[in-house]
């Protein structure tokens, strides 16, 4: 099973402390607010929305309250709820500006990702004419027609995107938009061009050997991370680990993992799911479950979604179908916008009812 997870449209970041200021009233109790916010940036989206709807229901900056409501539904993968309340948010006369292209943005999003695409266009085309094409909204504009299968609009748009910010990582992400779409001949031209457009040198090694292993051309991107990683670069270090891996030599990988964990031991969740992945390769699948737990402790929320996916893939390799099954169902509980785990859940729910 292969998670090809397209790219994250990313939403406009909005300097909260200016806006709690600006759209609070004098002795407002902002405490539940408040809370929301931190149970947002937790990825605790129910307790979230909990906390965002009190604010709403007790006037307490009503706009940031829709805004961060749209985002919990959004995150929980409720996208007519998250709609309504970015749409409500849209409403409030205090919406102007910089914050109604964020909102926008959110909604546009949330339409894209509930699968409405023609109302995800119409918010596409109303940013592009109040705001003008940047990098964001081009992008948003491109995945979005990729999606509705207009190639050509598609491309434009992510030209667009590219000549505006053309940075290795804007490359790297609308490769991953075409990728997810079978489409990876497509995306491989704005990596090319990425590389022909930037010259080598040190600052930019992890990106290009990035790149080069996208590329599938192992040869240079083993190149271009070997000296940073010895250096003691531990971006390069798990970079390398890939390349290997890729390979298929699971003992160069695993001892760039080794590294990278003792190298940065207080986040080390990466280098452990990458020894998971040594040992998956090596089809010592006891050894991954016990390096996957390894990795629980310091995994961001994003960390932890790869760990627990992998952690599926593990059982069902093991043709342990049942625990296989029940992980896919709690990953989704905390995952709702997965759909490659979805889709895998039917099958495993399938297999389980054969063998019951």
């Amino acid at each position: 099973m292969r998670n090809k997870k397209s790219g994250v449209i990313p939403g406009m970041i909005i300097l909260m402390v200016f806006l709690s200021l600006f759209f609070s009233g004098c002795g407002e109790n902002t405490d539940a607010y408040d809370q929301a916010g931190k149970d947002l940036r937790q990825g605790s989206y129910s307790y979230a929305l909990s906390g965002y709807e009190q604010s709403i229901r007790e006037g307490v900056m009503v706009p940031l309250s829709l805004r961060g409501a749209g985002i919990s539904c959004l995150r929980m993968a409720e996208y007519e709820k998250a709609a309504d309340y970015f749409t409500r948010a849209l409403a409030c006369e205090e919406i102007k500006g910089s914050q109604r292209k964020d909102v926008l943005s959110y909604r546009a999003n949330t339409w894209f990702k509930g699968g409405n695409y023609e109302k995800a266009m119409a918010d596409c085309q109303t940013l592009a004419e109040e705001f003008g094409r940047d990098a964001e909204i081009s992008f948003l504009c491109g995945s979005v027609a990729l999606a509705m299968d207009s190639y050509e609009e598609a491309r434009k748009e992510f030209d667009i995107s590219y000549m505006a910010d053309s940075s290795y990582e804007s490359a790297i992400r609308i490769y991953q938009e075409y990728l997810a779409r079978d489409m990876e001949a497509d995306g491989t031209r704005y990596l090319e061009k990425a590389l022909a457009d930037h010259k080598e040198g040190t600052g930019n090694v992890c990106d290009r050997g990035r790149i080069y292993y996208y590329m599938e051309d192992y040869e240079k991107a083993a190149k271009e991370l070997k000296e940073a990683s010895n250096d003691g670069n531990s971006e390069a270090m798990l970079l390398l680990g890939m390349v290997f891996l890729a390979r298929h030599d699971a003992s160069n990988a695993r001892a760039m993992y080794q590294q990278f964990i003792s190298s940065e031991p207080k986040r080390c969740a990466k280098g452990y799911n990458g020894l998971a992945l040594c040992d998956m390769e090596e089809e010592k699948y006891d050894s991954a479950l016990q390096n996957l737990s390894l990795g629980i402790p310091t995994a961001t929320t994003e960390e932890m979604q790869t760990i627990l996916f992998n952690e599926i893939v593990v059982y069902e390799r093991k043709l342990d179908f049942v625990t296989a099954r029940n992980k896919a169902e709690e990953y989704l509980a905390m995952f709702p916008e997965d759909r490659t785990i979805s889709r895998e859940l039917t099958f495993l729910r399938s297999r389980t009812r054969q063998n019951s």
